[in-house]
């Protein structure tokens, strides 16, 4: 299982990763639940300009699996949204901590992803092999 280790990591599976030189934080879901979830064939995701708070869900993946529900693991205002997941929800399985990522939160007035208590990659490792 891949957990690079310079993300951050939250008890539902998402990752997190502060991106240099900006108050946002790029959010996606981890190797071990694309593999957990199967091949994902639906994204819906949240529209640019919504507010979220930590633990809330914020979208849902459907996969030949199941259908599971995203949650923030920071709280802020979506920034961006992964586009191309709408048309390739396979990005999900075969690139998750690249080309899948789902969206980027800028976070609020002096918050930092330290602020969020998420794992880092050993924590994470231990939560999934536990």
């Amino acid at each position: 299982m891949n957990v690079p280790p310079e993300l951050h990591y939250s008890n539902e599976h998402e990752w997190a990763q502060a991106l240099d030189g900006t108050s946002r934080v790029r959010i996606g879901i981890t190797d071990f639940a694309q593999d957990s979830l199967g091949d994902v064939v639906f994204v819906d995701l949240p529209a640019a300009g919504t507010s979220v708070n930590v633990g809330e869900a914020l979208g849902v993946l459907e996969s030949t699996k199941s259908v599971s529900d995203l949650y923030a693991p920071v709280a802020g205002t979506v920034a961006a949204v992964n586009e191309t997941l709408a048309d390739n929800p396979q990005l999900l399985n075969e690139d998750p901590y690249g080309e899948g990522w789902l969206i980027e939160i800028e976070l609020g007035d002096g918050a930092t992803l330290a602020d969020a208590g998420l794992l880092d990659a050993e924590a994470y490792r231990a939560l999934t092999e536990g």
